[in-house]
């Protein structure tokens, strides 16, 4: 079901101002004889104040991509190539968070970029007080403030998602399922971040909390400017959601551009069978199709297209030719051989 929230823009950074620059990132599980190649050559530009929505079905690498953004990936996964250049409001210039080390991180984490995990049962500790992990977080990176101060600021932080002061001192267990994703949600703003990356936050909820919690997210994003990157399955969310959509497939970016654009003009089949695989709120029935098939086996990705054995609109070269991600139009790119023009200007066939 789609979740209509009313998108506002901030005003207050310049469109062209990047926080985050991702370069030809790769990251492969070794597991065997053959790595899983789980992201592959992926690359955008994240813009301050911005949302983007990677979107994808289970396996296409949106979960790998994200740890990888954040650091938080575990052996066996390996980040074999690129970059992920972090520019700061510090002034202090741009710098390369996939080189480097545990002891640098630790400065950027929450200050500059923090995380909001799938399930919050599972990221908040449950034998900590709510206000207990808050003052932990803000203690360790801020510390000349006092315990008592740090509770002030808890109860603040919990507000501001619209939860009630008082249930500071309460356990995770004492929340309900929607009260546990807004704290942390909260507990992840704790220190004014630039940066909030958000795996799949309102999946463990229903649709009505789904829909008060990205109104929150919105709201905050408006009055805190910071931009962030929201992973989801579900395209029709990302479309009321997100400035600017990427669809993974097989661990590569296949389209990228404006979240109006996907919907009205998407460029790639993948992206057509995801548009068309959800009812639209207001249209005459119809009947739904979904996409046919399974995605490639990434230890032996095909040689050409790794959409091709699934789409109706393949043609014999998608077989044996990987298409690049190349323009299509103003902001927007995708990579399939129908966007291809010969030196006429025509489509290739």
């Amino acid at each position: 079901m789609t979740v209509r929230v009313e998108q506002q823009r901030p005003a207050e950074a310049p469109a062209a101002e990047a926080v985050l620059e991702v370069r030809g990132l790769s990251v492969e599980y070794r597991t065997g004889a053959e790595p899983v190649r789980a992201c592959t050559d992926v690359s955008f530009t994240l813009r301050r104040g911005e949302i983007l929505g990677v979107a994808g079905e289970s396996g296409s690498g949106k979960s790998t991509l994200i740890t990888a953004l954040t650091r938080l990936q575990r052996p066996p996964a390996v980040t074999t190539a690129g970059q992920i250049i972090f520019h700061g409001r510090d002034g202090a210039g741009p710098v390369d968070l996939a080189a480097l080390g545990e002891k640098r991180l630790r400065r950027y984490r929450w200050t500059a970029l923090s995380i909001v995990m799938q399930s919050a049962m599972d990221a908040l500790n449950p034998v900590m007080r709510v206000g207990d992990q808050f003052v932990d977080v803000l203690r360790t990176h801020e510390r000349a403030m006092g315990r008592r101060e740090a509770w002030t600021r808890a109860a603040e932080l919990l507000g501001l998602v619209g939860i009630s002061a008082d249930r500071v001192r309460d356990y995770p267990h004492q929340l309900s399922g929607g009260m546990r994703q807004r704290a942390a949600i909260a507990l992840a703003l704790a220190c004014g971040p630039e940066l909030v990356v958000m795996d799949e936050p309102t999946t463990a909820v229903d649709v009505v909390m789904q829909r008060q919690i990205l109104a929150q997210v919105l709201r905050l994003r408006r009055e805190l400017g910071f931009a962030v990157v929201f992973v989801t399955h579900d395209l029709s969310l990302l479309l009321e959601l997100a400035d600017r959509i990427a669809i993974m497939y097989a661990g590569r970016v296949v389209e990228l551009g404006e979240a109006a654009a996907l919907y009205h003009e998407p460029r790639h089949p993948y992206t057509q069978g995801l548009r068309d695989s959800f009812p639209p709120l207001r249209a005459p029935l119809r009947t739904l199709h979904g996409i046919p098939g399974s995605p490639p086996d990434l230890r032996r990705p095909p040689p050409g297209c790794p959409f091709e054995p699934r789409c109706a609109q393949r043609m014999p070269r998608c077989g044996h030719r990987l298409p690049a991600l190349i323009a299509t139009g103003p902001g927007h790119d995708a990579a399939c051989l129908l966007s291809e023009t010969d030196d006429t200007g025509s489509e290739s066939r």
